[in-house]
This record gives structure tokens, sequence and C-alpha cells, in this order.
């Protein structure tokens, strides 16, 4: 009887963490933006860029130490105006801050996508 008594607590204790985890979990990753562009304009100042979505939203984007630049070379000096990119961003409270940021399309720069597509348009829930 101790023992299932001991079983039943250390089964909702092991419960209970995976909730507690989850719930830490969840925000972290919905917090996540993917978004289409063209770069407009870049500002050495402040480490940000301006981009242009699929639907014609501007937005400003801030890099940090942190951000990785895949498929540009120079990182944050290879940005220019015109270069297609997609940026995954988070949410801070000085606005959106590039976790990755890698041209559209391969590396090629051409708009299609990886998938053999001809837009690079991307369907994803968390697609802007």
């Amino acid at each position: 009887m101790v023992i299932r008594r001991t079983l039943t607590r250390l089964a909702t204790a092991v419960i209970a963490a995976a909730l507690v985890l989850g719930a830490f979990a969840l925000p972290a990753q919905a917090a996540l933006r993917h978004i289409d562009g063209t770069v407009l304009s870049k500002n050495d100042a402040d480490r940000s860029f301006r981009i242009s979505t699929q639907n014609g939203n501007r937005v400003r984007i801030k890099v940090n130490a942190l951000t990785r630049f895949e498929r540009i070379p120079g990182g944050f000096g290879g940005l220019h105006q015109g270069l297609r990119v997609e940026v995954d961003a988070k949410r801070t409270a000085s606005g959106l801050v590039a976790v990755q940021v890698e041209t559209r399309g391969g590396g090629d720069d051409d708009g299609a996508d990886d998938n053999g597509g001809g837009g690079g348009d991307d369907d994803g829930p968390n697609h802007t």
C-alpha cells in the first residue's frame, strides 16, 4: 500500500513537471516569426534593416551578436537594397530581433523556393 502511494505521488510529480515545462516551451516557440521579404534599407548605426514583405508591409528588424546569417557573404554587411531574404525573428520590448537571416531561394536569389516551386511563397502559419 505504501509503495502504491509513493508510485502515485511520483507519477503525479512527473506529470506536473512535464506540464510546467510544456507551458514554458510553447510561448517561446510561438514568439518566433518567419518573414519573407525584400531589403529596402539598412541602418549600420543601430544594426537594423527594413524589408518589404510579400503583402506590402514594411518591417524594421534589428540584429545582434547572436543573429545567424546564412548564404549572405559578410553577414549584416552583405545586406543590400533589393536582396530577397527570409527572416526568423522574435518580438522583444524593443521590436523584432532577427534570430536568422538568409537569402531566399537557396542563395541564387532568383525567387524560386528550395523545393522546386516557382515563387518562394510559404503557406506556413507563422509566415508573413
